[in-house]
């Protein structure tokens, strides 16, 4: 096993106090092709760069008493272990190559020749090289702690990449404050829509002994940039809130924070009765709202950078506001009034509906939903509540339009939702790279004033908000892979580096991923590159066709197809097929009066057949089966052709995985082709239930004669 020795030095007084930590660096064992370590390391597995040259150095000098920035330096010494080093003499600054890593208040009086200029803010930081005389620095330089943590993170990254980090001068700042993740963890270790084992957190109703897991989870958050998460369910169960049940959210707490990761909970608003004893939940009742100060106050003073609460209220059967006639203004700012004191911030999700629609009416439209309830909500809210808002209107859908409450709400903090755990996209059994996805929500523009992408929207930066940003569900598990697919990760790694900065492009993140978890071959690369990219419109072409949603088994487990499990029923995400057509009219003119939720700039967009774009047609407009695309097919037709070639990439998905073999480890390299293998298959038994299905539907034959003549 590698050794790493560290020495605590003697401080220089005459300077501003400082802690050096200087490591000496032991030869790493040989990285094999044939076997795989570290799997849970995930993209973290640091083996090029125990591969790298020489030239960086190999004393790593630790500035200030943070624990934050102590992790930062132990990291960095971790990554670089495998290089030859030797012990330094003790003093202040080495007088000799070394990395600095420190906050800007502490860093400068060390390097006044630096200048203010390149300073990030929140928790950004600067990577610089400096010289003196002979001898080189390498500074990662924070705006505050945990900004020092993400300089060294991303400087790993360039070096795992194999970037020139010679000469640095690059400044960051993350895009928003908000960079969370939510796991949808029971207390009694399962997971809600979790498809990679048990929980992490808790087992049999209590928080697991052993958090080794969770410790390494938060290692992995922080490297892309993610400082904060919600542990248990939206679902929520109130004990999590008791008395009792706090000694266990301290621990998790503990793990999470030196990684820079704010532990958060979920929480039911049920909870003054549930936990609390009292008669009543109703929001406006003043013991209700001491119930609340005390219970976040009892909170912070155990955990003091506890981050706050994520709500999920009066959707899909939980308990809220509505029971007393109150509105979510009320429920929200109850809670956010017992956290502001403490500087915790309340995530209100804007998934509410009525999930007993009457499927009969053409006018009831569940995508109308979040907009008709919060729109006249704007401006009501206190100013550390957050809406979170789906990515799209109906629920984490393969293809969605973005949700028109990103554009109506200019007086409120607001937070995208995604989607990490693939629930309607393939349950981790299919690889479904969904980067892309959600570059086309974050890119696209709402034109409410002027050029405004959403992206610009959650960032606050467009009606000058002080928070917004960020929520995924992520629900890694126990399983060694995390999210059980080895590809799936890339997902999670996607979702950080969009949430620093989203205008990355997906084709950028696929490859630093790519680089990061099989290292750089360039066929390696391009490989498995071209196969994440390609992935979310295949999985699309063999599932939903034209923005009709991914006609799957709604009912019950969200996967395979089951294409009449969404209709008739109170569920709302119909699709509107029968022999005639298909497709939700949310027109305005004559249909349930969705698209007018947009600007007029975005229905003019999506209002006229003639604009509508193809791929979200079905989701815009009902339209016959022989109705013609923009591409010159018929909507049927499209719909067998795009399901045949959706099966037929997906077997070339196999083909080109099976170039690989030999270029990366054998226990990944089979892990993914079994995986892919399993997904050829199922992609034919979409494509044969979907076409099929249509086929009966519409009594139209297939022009290339392949449905019903297998």
């Amino acid at each position: 096993m590698n050794r790493v020795v560290y020495r605590e030095l003697r401080v220089n007084r005459n300077l501003m106090p400082v802690a050096l930590l200087l490591a000496c660096l032991a030869v790493a064992a040989q990285r094999m092709v044939y076997a795989e370590t570290g799997r849970a390391d995930a993209w973290l597995r640091y083996a090029v760069l125990q591969e790298r040259a020489t030239s960086l150095p190999n004393r790593v000098a630790v500035v200030g008493n943070s624990v934050i920035v102590k992790t930062a330096g132990s990291e960095l010494v971790r990554a670089l272990e495998g290089r030859p080093g030797k012990r330094v003499p003790t003093q202040s600054i080495p007088a000799a190559d070394a990395f600095v890593l420190g906050t800007w208040k502490d860093i400068h009086p060390l390097f006044p020749e630096l200048k203010p200029v390149r300073i990030p803010s929140g928790d950004g930081f600067w990577l610089k090289t400096v010289r003196r005389k002979k001898t080189k620095y390498w500074l990662i330089i924070g705006a505050n702690d945990r900004g020092v943590l993400y300089g060294m993170f991303s400087l790993l990254s360039r070096i795992a990449r194999q970037q020139d980090v010679n000469t640095l001068d690059d400044s960051q700042t993350p895009s928003a404050p908000i960079r969370w993740v939510s796991q949808w963890d029971n207390l009694d270790g399962s997971i809600e829509r979790g498809y990679a084992g048990r929980s992490i957190f808790f087992d049999n109703g209590q928080v697991r002994g052993d958090l080794t897991r969770v410790g390494d989870y938060a290692r992995l958050l922080a490297s892309v940039g993610i400082n904060g998460c919600a542990i248990n369910n939206v679902n929520a169960d109130p004990r999590v809130l008791s008395a009792d049940f706090l000694p266990q959210l301290v621990r998790i707490a503990e793990a999470f924070r030196s990684w820079g990761v704010k532990l958060a909970v979920s929480v039911d608003m049920s909870s003054p009765m549930a936990v609390g004893g009292l008669k009543t939940f109703d929001p406006l009742d003043p013991d209700v709202a001491a119930w609340w100060h005390e219970t976040a106050a009892a909170i912070y003073q155990r955990i003091p950078d506890f981050g706050g609460f994520v709500v999920k209220a009066d959707s899909e059967g939980r308990s809220g506001p509505s029971q007393y006639g109150r509105t979510a203004t009320d429920a929200a700012n109850v809670i956010a009034r017992a956290l502001a004191p403490h500087h915790g911030v309340l995530l209100y999700r804007a998934f509410v509906y009525n999930h007993h629609l009457d499927w009969r009416d053409p006018k009831a439209d569940r995508a109308r939903a979040a907009y008709d309830y919060f729109h006249p909500l704007d401006s009501k809210f206190e100013s550390n509540v957050i809406i979170q808002i789906k990515y799209g209107p109906i629920d984490f859908q393969v293809r969605e339009p973005a949700s028109p409450l990103f554009g109506a709400m200019p007086n409120m903090n607001q937070a995208i939702e995604v989607q990490v755990t693939q629930e309607y996209t393939g349950q981790q059994r299919h690889l479904v790279f969904l980067a892309p996805m959600w570059k086309e929500i974050l890119d696209f523009d709402m034109h409410v004033s002027g050029t405004t992408p959403v992206k610009r929207i959650v960032s606050g930066e467009t009606w000058h908000r002080p928070l917004g940003g960020y929520n995924a569900v992520v629900n890694v598990g126990l399983d060694e892979n995390w999210l059980a697919h080895p590809l799936a990760m890339a997902n999670l790694y996607g979702y950080g580096r969009l949430a620093w900065n989203p205008d990355l492009s997906a084709n950028e993140i696929a490859g630093e991923w790519t680089r990061l978890t099989f290292g750089n071959k360039p066929q390696v690369i391009q490989t498995i590159s071209k196969m994440l990219l390609s992935s979310w419109h295949i999985y699309e072409s063999y599932t939903g066709p034209l923005g009709a949603g991914t006609l799957t088994d709604i009912l019950g487990s969200h996967y395979g197809p089951g294409i009449e499990s969404s209709e008739r029923n109170g569920w709302g995400q119909w699709h509107r097929a029968d022999e005639h057509g298909m497709g939700m009219d949310r027109t305005i003119a004559t249909g349930t009066g969705y698209i007018g939720q947009y600007s007029p700039e975005v229905q003019k967009i999506y209002e006229p057949l003639e604009t509508c774009p193809d791929e979200l047609l079905l989701f815009m407009h009902h339209v016959p089966y022989t109705y013609v695309l923009h591409s010159g097919k018929t909507v049927i037709q499209h719909i067998y052709d795009s399901h045949y070639e959706g099966a037929e990439q997906t077997a070339e998905l196999v083909t080109q995985w099976q170039t690989l073999h030999g270029q990366i480890d054998d226990e990944r390299y089979d892990d993914v082709l079994k995986r892919l293998e399993y997904q050829a298959g199922h992609a034919i038994v979409w494509r044969d239930t979907v076409v099929n299905w249509f086929f009966k539907a519409s009594g139209i034959p297939d022009a290339k004669r392949r449905v019903g003549h297998p």
